[in-house]
């Protein structure tokens, strides 16, 4: 079974001396750290507010509960609408900014962990029915408001024949285009790079785990379905969002709607 592919991979998965890469990494340079997030030039919509009682999205009344609940969802509502409340608490789960630390604000404390709080994900919605917003491409803004329970995001593009082209774009999952939204996880490296150099990688990988399970709960949560997905067609998904795949690029994706039998 063993080859030099296999051999090569179970190597990378094991534990590098993180200080040597950091002896040399850009951090260790003086060099200034890299942006936590995107800079957007179209307009910010925030979306209804998650934390006030009459608003609140959460179901699930204990976290034990909330373990038993938990399952990936295939099958569902295409006619359920998702509300903004429910997609605010989803995505402020994911990379939602508490506060920031260190010198220059170089780190950021979000609702998941990440490795030397590089946090090197960005969120992008594709969005097929949403209360009050139209059906396309978005962008969830976490640096619009830092430290607060608020969610903003911005309209990137529509997407043509939606559902055909989020089939392809997850490499002919078709189920998952039922969904009223699907999350696109990109990775901007050299945040974490900046700090753990050539052994940033590994560590990604891992805060992706981080951040997929924060989706998958917090549906749970709120009494939806969700699902994960690592496979996915890669040329198609940076290109529907406007990525070099160089130094930004898709890594994961995540299907949430209202499940149905």
């Amino acid at each position: 079974m063993e080859n030099n592919q296999i051999k090569q991979n179970r190597d990378f998965m094991k534990c590098p001396i993180l200080g040597e890469a950091m002896k040399v990494s850009d951090q260790s340079k003086g060099l200034p750290h890299p942006p936590h997030g995107k800079m957007v030039d179209t307009p910010l919509i925030t979306l209804q507010s998650f934390n006030e009682e009459h608003n609140n999205p959460i179901k699930a009344g204990d976290y034990s509960t909330l373990l038993d609940i938990r399952r990936s969802v295939r099958t569902y509502g295409k006619t359920v609408t998702m509300t903004q409340a429910q997609l605010a608490f989803l995505l402020y789960s994911t990379q939602g900014i508490q506060e920031y630390r260190g010198k220059n604000e170089a780190f950021t404390l979000r609702t998941v962990p990440s490795g030397g709080c590089r946090h090197p994900f960005e969120t992008y919605i594709a969005v097929r029915n949403v209360e009050d917003l139209q059906p396309g491409i978005y962008y969830y803004s976490p640096m619009a408001y830092v430290g607060e329970k608020k969610v903003a995001i911005t309209f990137l593009e529509t997407l043509e024949d939606y559902e055909n082209r989020i089939t392809q774009m997850l490499a002919g999952q078709s189920w998952a285009a039922n969904a009223p939204v699907v999350l696109f996880l990109t990775c901007v490296p050299y945040r974490s790079e900046w700090r753990y150099e050539k052994h940033s990688h590994r560590v990604m990988l891992i805060d992706l785990g981080h951040v997929g399970q924060n989706i998958m709960l917090s549906a749970a949560a709120m009494g939806l379905g969700s699902c994960c997905m690592a496979a996915y067609d890669q040329d198609l998904c940076d290109k529907a969002l406007n990525l070099d795949g160089v130094d930004e690029y898709m890594v994961y994706a995540a299907s949430v709607g209202m499940s149905v039998t």
